[in-house]
């Protein structure tokens, strides 16, 4: 017997799909604990090895592939606990990153304040050196300069260094040389290059995903040591894979010198089993959502091609790597219900977690959650939750809600619970209008497929305020990401910038930096062990009007540029410019920006059977 197994940790509950060489599939949920993820994943693999009445050494022996979608990257992001951070840039530019766009999030709150700096001026050290806009050396490295930062960084007990030079998309020598001194001259702290990490046009941008990369990666990295050593310990010899933010899956030493790519990881999986569910009835439309303990997660998957996004901004932080464009709220059935400083009701999005987690569980919480509400309404039944695993107490709940939110409205306790239940409907409600309606998309034209262990509670009310007519809540509802962990592929993507009018487009520097990214991308793949004939490269390039600051990505349907696949390339580019933003300009200039490689290595995935029609009257049995 052998198995392939997908882990996502949440906020509440580890999530787990174990699919054995038959193709039969098994589904566990186990209580997260912030404190010891890895542990907290090794006691749901127990749970997974004791239903299979197996050992945990035994299970992990016959395990091939442990797919993990991981919280850590983003929660040391969200909560100010990644590595202590220094940054190395050109000298004249050290304000660039906590200067950010200098735009607010809200432009009609004068008095917002922006997010605190992920690397304090003091920590961010400018060196003397240049490289021009055409990558030409105007100045070299100055090693007196250098040598001083290097001394300088020594002293406070660095973690990690960033290293961010003007112009190293173009060329990337001065960035390597500052490399290789410091991972000589300080071996043991984690080194960034903006020129490895994201080379790419557009300065702020990639110093911002630069110096999340250095802030996330030394945690990250820590993390996959210690879990992959405990899995070791146990007997596990097959390939730990990590869920990364462009919906598929690189190796852990990948992970382990760019976290940044994991930012997102645990949401990604969730639209990649969607649109696999929404196949099956022949629907290349939908709406995926997960409602699990802490968050709610929603994405929009238009004619089966699921959205990427390179403009994120997480706790505001700018992060410029292809992102599946999953929108993100603090609702889920964790979330904690209080009376606001106007006396309203409100939602989240401060959590219970698992611990001490909704009242309803006893467990020590005491502040009544989204979850209690469910209880106290009568959408859940008390001994029936996870799998009956869990007996809730009604009691507790009701009791919360009483002296916390009822009393004070002056309302009956069921009505008081029914609200939250509206109100966090409503919050998320807003979420799916964000990536539909203000996109230019009709929910009413997509499937609403319902997700996470809350998700199915919630959707039919969201659908009805929505007018969507279709909703489909899958068997594996409650653990969607982590069977879309097992249903993704390896895949890393590459850039090059080269900026040029497309008629001055000289197709030999294009074609070999192109020959270039794939040669890279082969390698990679290579080492994760992915057989050549599995490894699919699809080329692509960024193009805009001339004047233009945002660009469309427009797919290759060539492996190398000719004068005439230039051609079809900017008819390609009105066309999509015409579907995405409602017009084009086939007179106008055109210019490329960006040169980009996705390389995919294609795995073996569990089958996802169409489940048999029921054809007996449903209306009498347990909902």
């Amino acid at each position: 017997m052998s198995f392939k197994i997908g882990v996502d940790v949440g906020g509440t509950f580890i999530d787990l799909a174990v699919v054995d060489q038959t193709g039969k599939s098994r589904l566990y949920k186990t209580l997260s604990d912030p404190t010891d993820l890895a542990g907290a994943v090794l006691s749901g693999l127990e749970v997974v090895a004791r239903d299979q009445e197996l050992t945990l050494s035994q299970l992990l022996k016959q395990t091939e592939i442990i797919i993990h979608g991981s919280t850590v990257a983003t929660n040391a992001l969200l909560t100010k606990t990644g590595a202590k951070t220094a940054l190395l840039t050109t000298a004249g530019f050290r304000d660039v990153l906590n200067m950010r766009r200098g735009l607010r999030q809200n432009q009609y709150d004068p008095k917002q304040s922006p997010p605190d700096p992920l690397i304090p001026r003091h920590m961010i050290y400018p060196v003397e050196e240049r490289i021009d806009c055409e990558g030409s050396e105007l100045m070299p490295v100055n090693d007196d300069s250098l040598n001083s930062v290097l001394k300088s960084l020594t002293a406070p007990g660095v973690e990690s260094v960033a290293v961010a030079f003007l112009f190293s998309f173009f060329n990337s020598t001065h960035e390597e040389y500052v490399g290789a001194k410091l991972r000589k001259l300080i071996p043991q702290v984690y080194v960034s290059l903006s020129s490895e990490v994201l080379p790419e046009v557009r300065l702020y941008e990639r110093i911002s995903t630069t110096a999340v990369n250095a802030y996330v990666t030394p945690i990250l990295a820590r993390y996959l040591e210690s879990f992959e050593a405990k899995l070791q310990k146990t007997g596990f010899a097959g390939k730990l894979l990590i869920m990364q933010s462009n919906g598929g899956v690189m190796g852990s030493d990948v992970g382990k010198r760019f976290g940044v790519r994991s930012i997102l990881s645990g949401p990604a999986a969730g639209p990649v089993a969607g649109i696999r569910y929404a196949n099956l009835y022949g629907i290349s439309n939908v709406i995926t959502v997960d409602m699990g303990g802490t968050s709610f997660d929603v994405c929009l998957v238009k004619n089966g091609d699921i959205e990427i996004t390179k403009e994120m901004e997480i706790s505001g932080y700018r992060i410029g790597l292809p992102l599946v464009a999953v929108h993100t709220i603090g609702a889920g059935g964790g979330s904690i219900v209080k009376i606001d400083s106007r006396g309203l009701l409100q939602v989240g999005p401060e959590s219970a977690g698992s611990s001490p987690g909704p009242v309803c569980y006893d467990r020590g919480g005491r502040r009544p959650t989204v979850t209690d509400a469910d209880l106290v309404v009568g959408y859940l039944e008390a001994n029936r939750f996870w799998g009956g695993r869990l007996r809730l107490n009604t009691d507790a709940a009701y009791e919360a809600f009483r002296q916390q939110i009822a009393e004070p409205l002056g309302m009956d306790v069921v009505r008081a619970a029914y609200g939250a239940y509206q109100v966090v409907n409503a919050n998320m409600v807003d979420a799916i209008r964000e990536v539909s309606v203000r996109r230019g998309h009709d929910p009413r034209q997509f499937l609403l497929v319902a997700a996470g262990g809350a998700g199915p509670i919630h959707a039919s009310a969201i659908a009805r305020e929505l007018d969507i007519p279709l909703m489909l809540v899958p068997r594996d509802a409650s653990v969607m990401c982590a069977v879309g962990q097992l249903l993704s592929d390896l895949r890393h993507d590459f850039v090059r910038s080269y900026l040029t009018p497309i008629d001055r487009l000289d197709p030999t520097p294009v074609n070999s930096l192109y020959r270039d990214m794939k040669a890279k991308a082969v390698e990679t793949l290579l080492s994760e062990g992915i057989p050549r004939g599995k490894i699919v490269l699809a080329l692509s390039a960024d193009a805009r009007y001339i004047g233009q600051f945002n660009e469309v990505e427009v797919p290759l349907k060539v492996d190398e540029l000719t004068p005439e696949g230039i051609k079809e390339l900017v008819n390609d580019f009105h066309a999509r410019h015409e579907a995405l933003n409602g017009y084009s300009m086939p007179t106008a200039p055109v210019e490329i920006v960006n040169l980009r490689v996705v390389g995919k290595g294609i795995v073996d995935t569990p089958e996802i059977v169409r489940p048999a029609s029921q054809k007996d009257d449903s209306s009498a049995r347990l909902t």
